[in-house]
């Protein structure tokens, strides 16, 4: 039989739990702090994709371009408040003059805020799991570009909760068609006619687009029969 504390001290397994417990105090203060912070921003839409996107990608630039057509619209940008993506989608805001918000995580590499943020809208997690519970509960659209493991966590975390219907109706668009065939047809072909273990309706809820004027309104279109609130 394995012994679970095999190695350790019963001395340092009390720390360890004297650690997790007052760890709880620390997730609340983020959580709250977060609530507290966003629920003054209003309506927004999340914009996740890669850390590594130089700006003369085309994907930089499109993302410059829908987070600034977005905004004209009204809408507050969020990103993850660091560099590529992030940063070209808090870039489109700021040209068009509207909020960016910026909701950075502590990492050993590649994360530092980029310049476009607001200075009194720009955030800190040590958590992933908090984060991306501000990413979700106060988008009103999710913009999904081209990215690595980061944006897929994302992609599924939102996917799951539309899909169970845990927070309300909210527009999804990947943007790159190319970049997200591959994985759009494994699912299709794989988790949905093969296995069974997604429903027909499930890819049908999330749109496809590399046009930033049918994005635009295609969301524009959604809000006139929905109404804009947090999402739970």
């Amino acid at each position: 039989m394995i012994n679970p504390t095999h190695g350790l001290k019963s001395r340092d397994w009390t720390e360890t739990k004297a650690h997790s417990s007052w760890q709880i105090f620390k997730i609340m203060a983020e959580f709250v702090q977060g609530f507290e912070d966003l629920a003054k921003i209003g309506p927004c839409v999340s914009i996740f994709g890669s850390a590594r996107t130089h700006p003369d990608n085309k994907y930089y630039k499109l993302a410059v371009d829908i987070s600034q057509k977005l905004t004209q619209e009204g809408f507050g940008v969020i990103s993850g408040g660091g560099p590529g993506i992030m940063e070209a989608a808090n870039k489109g805001a700021a040209l068009a003059g509207g909020r960016s918000v910026g909701l950075n995580i502590d990492l050993p590499f590649e994360q530092t805020s980029n310049e476009y943020i607001d200075k009194d809208k720009n955030l800190n997690f040590d958590y992933f799991f908090v984060r991306k519970v501000m990413f979700t509960k106060y988008s009103q659209c999710f913009i999904m570009m081209p990215g690595g493991w980061g944006t897929m966590d994302e992609f599924f975390e939102v996917a799951t909760l539309i899909q169970t219907r845990k927070f309300t109706q909210t527009p999804m668009i990947c943007v790159g068609s190319a970049y997200w065939k591959g994985l759009f047809d494994w699912m299709r072909e794989t988790m949905l006619m093969e296995e069974n273990n997604i429903s027909p309706g499930d890819l049908e809820m999330i749109k496809i687009s590399d046009d930033p004027d049918d994005i635009v309104n295609y969301v524009r279109e959604f809000y006139t029969h929905h109404k804009l609130q947090p999402n739970f």
